[in-house]
């Protein structure tokens, strides 16, 4: 499995890419999207919410499981990806195919910019999911 080196991770299978300007993209790992199966809805209800990290800030439901998203570090969410939204030709799935680049999940302002530097790097990452 892949976990890029410049992203960050969390024990709970999110992953943090931070944008440089203060703002940070959320997604999910490609252990978890495994985990998951195939993906069909993701709910986002945060956006304009300050979300604490750890709490849940939407949900994603795959076709045997729904699973809650935590937040990995304080902040707040400032867009929901418009092409997870299952409307027309947009399509949760991209999620599956591609969970570290068009499957980002919501774009979030970063509270506190020394909270990226607590999380896991790929390498741990890598041990916790072995």
């Amino acid at each position: 499995m892949n976990y890029p080196d410049n992203l960050k991770y969390t024990s709970d299978h999110e992953w943090i890419l931070d944008n440089g300007d203060g703002t940070a993209l959320v997604g999910i790992t490609e252990f978890a999207q495994s985990e998951l199966g195939d993906i069909v809805y993701v709910e986002i209800d945060t956006v304009g919410s300050k979300i604490a990290k750890g709490d849940v800030f939407g949900t994603i439901e795959a076709v045997k499981t729904t699973s809650e998203l935590f937040m990995p570090i304080d902040g707040e969410v400032i867009e929901f990806n418009a092409v997870l939204d299952e409307s027309g030709d947009d399509n949760p799935a991209i999620i599956n195919e591609d969970p570290y680049g068009q499957g980002w999940i919501v774009k979030i302002k970063i509270t506190d910019q020394k909270d990226i530097d607590s999380l896991l790097t790929a390498e741990d990452y890598t041990s916790l999911v072995s």
